[in-house]
């Protein structure tokens, strides 16, 4: 186990662990035996900690890794198949695609770390999450549709996140795809080694960390809210950010130091 780790400010044998440091918040999925699978005590833990950092001021960059061999293996089957009723799947996927949403509509940038395996509602979360940086043996697949469960709720995070038909060809196949085809399509933004990974995670984390965090958060939002608008609007709403962005101070700092060539004194 890490240094980081150990330090978490949650107990080890919690399935979820977080990490505060120089303004990053790291999660760990922490049900290493199940290939940190998402049951439903999983879902709700991350979902807290989510709401936590929502309102604390001191994040500004999310890490979300998986302990042990695995980042996560999707939804928890075994635990679906012990209560099969329309009502306890209904809390499964309702609960899930609220801690998709909250990912998404977190003011701070989430970062996944992927190795391992990345499957179904796995894929999900590297699909939603802003950045993903994965391991060269890291492996990604929506396998429903080879046991009569089709995708449908990753199908919603992939869609977005790559092309149409990249998407496609992964929930209809069901096969898994490897780093360098996931950098390819889109589903993550860079491959480096295992003994890489902590590093370069780290050092994305750093450089996002050292922005002014209103105007991350600004940003983040909007970009969440153009890419479904068609073009026309998308460039009215967008002129209007950068109107209201241009009226904060962290703007005005910003270009101050540009102009006087010393380093910006962001607002905490």
């Amino acid at each position: 186990m890490s240094a980081a780790l150990a330090a978490s400010s949650i107990a080890d044998d919690s399935v979820l662990l977080r990490h505060d440091a120089d303004g990053v918040a790291t999660l760990t999925l922490n049900r290493p035996q199940a290939r940190n699978a998402l049951s439903m005590a999983l879902m709700k833990a991350l979902q807290d900690a989510l709401d936590a950092i929502r309102e604390d001021p001191s994040v500004r960059v999310v890490i979300l890794r998986g302990a042990g061999p695995a980042f996560c293996a999707g939804h928890d089957l075994k635990e679906m198949r012990a209560d099969p009723s329309r009502a306890a799947t209904e809390a499964v996927f309702r609960t899930c695609a609220r801690l998709m949403l909250s990912i998404t509509r977190l003011p701070q940038p989430v970062i996944a770390q992927v190795n391992g395996i990345a499957t179904a509602a796995g894929c999900q979360l590297v699909a939603t999450c802003d950045l993903a940086i994965c391991a060269e043996d890291a492996r990604f697949a929506t396998p429903g549709v080879q046991i009569g469960l089709f995708c449908s709720t990753p199908m919603v995070a992939l869609s977005r996140a790559m092309s149409r038909k990249a998407a496609l060809e992964m929930l209809l196949v069901g096969e898994p795809v490897d780093a360098r085809e996931a950098l390819r399509i889109g589903l993550v933004n860079r491959v480096v080694s295992a003994a890489e990974l902590d590093g370069a995670v780290a050092a994305m984390a750093e450089k996002i960390a050292g922005k002014a965090r209103q105007v991350v958060a600004i940003g983040k939002a909007a970009f969440g809210r153009q890419i479904e608008m068609g073009l026309e609007e998308a460039y009215g709403y967008a002129a209007e950010v950068m109107t209201r962005n241009m009226m904060m101070a962290d703007a005005h700092e910003g270009i101050d130091a540009f102009i006087g060539k010393r380093p910006p004194r962001w607002e905490p």
